[in-house]
């Protein structure tokens, strides 16, 4: 059986980021949103997101490149002068090895998250982290440790297969990058060991902010059996605060209310969700 779950990204970014999300969930294939707790426009995030019970709403981690939940000066080792959370990823991940209080800082502030998402009410559906920061293996043992006891029970795993890449775009070539394949393996290991759902592929790793329409549509052509996530960065349009450089906003809206995309959807018999509706099926699912 074929299971989607079809995620934004930086929810409360801005209300271009929100519009989008709105617009993709009622008239389009969207099914789940990763909220930035602290984003300028988180709180327009949260109502709109209780106005949207079929929404299911994640906490997207936010250590590096934004704005953390902690007051800065709580976070020496971790934010830089502008009191935003450090964007040398590389560095501020051999600090957390060699530096006993960047690991305490940092568990502070993955807690916080999680306590400031709490306090929305809303049902916790997933959990992922900007820039996919949670497959460092100690920032890992902090969201595992701290997720459970805010009842986390799904977490992206950013593995995306090339062939199915190749699949859908026969002349795509792999670019080169650091592979993270290894360290999010084991975050695959690990979760499962901690009895959380987790996708079998991540669909949007390579075409990360250029997730067009007729990218979309073809990776749901040649969308394989399993449970899939494929997450976007939507927004109705670009120029604000915290936007990446070079990103299609818009064409990552237009992906998701396409009709060409519904309609692949409903023709392979792909079941649409969260992963909290994954969850009870595979619970349900599960000898007694």
């Amino acid at each position: 059986m074929k299971r989607l779950v079809v995620t934004a990204d930086d929810f409360g970014l801005s209300r271009a980021v929100n519009d989008a999300v709105e617009q993709a969930h009622r008239d389009g294939i969207l099914t789940a949103a990763s909220l930035m707790v602290s984003a300028p426009a988180a709180v327009d995030a949260i109502e709109r997101a209780r106005r949207l019970p079929s929404l299911r709403v994640g906490l997207h981690l936010v250590l590096v490149e934004a704005w953390p939940t902690l007051p800065a000066a709580d976070l020496p080792d971790l934010t830089d002068g502008q009191g935003l959370m450090r964007r040398d990823m590389e560095r501020l991940g051999l600090d957390l090895a060699l530096k006993p209080a960047a690991r305490r800082q940092l568990a502070a502030e993955i807690r916080a998250q999680f306590e400031a998402f709490r306090k929305t009410g809303l049902p916790l559906d997933h959990v992922n982290a900007h820039k996919h920061f949670h497959i460092h293996p100690l920032i890992a043992s902090l969201v595992l440790r701290i997720g459970r006891e805010y009842g986390m029970r799904a977490i992206r795993v950013p593995r995306e297969p090339r062939e199915v890449l190749r699949r859908a775009e026969p002349s795509y070539r792999p670019r080169a990058a650091l592979d993270t394949a290894p360290w999010a393996a084991l975050l695959a290991v690990r979760a499962r060991q901690a009895g959380l759902l987790v996708p079998d592929r991540t669909l949007g790793l390579a075409w990360s902010g250029a997730m067009t329409p007729d990218r979309v549509t073809a990776l749901l052509e040649v969308l394989p059996d399993g449970l899939s996530e494929l997450y976007t960065h939507p927004a109705t349009e670009g120029g604000f605060p915290g936007e990446a450089p070079g990103y299609a906003y818009a064409a990552e809206r237009d992906a998701l209310i396409d009709p060409r995309a519904r309609a692949t959807i409903e023709q392979s018999g792909t079941m649409l969700g969260g992963f909290s509706d994954f969850s009870v099926l595979k619970e349900a699912a599960a000898p007694s």
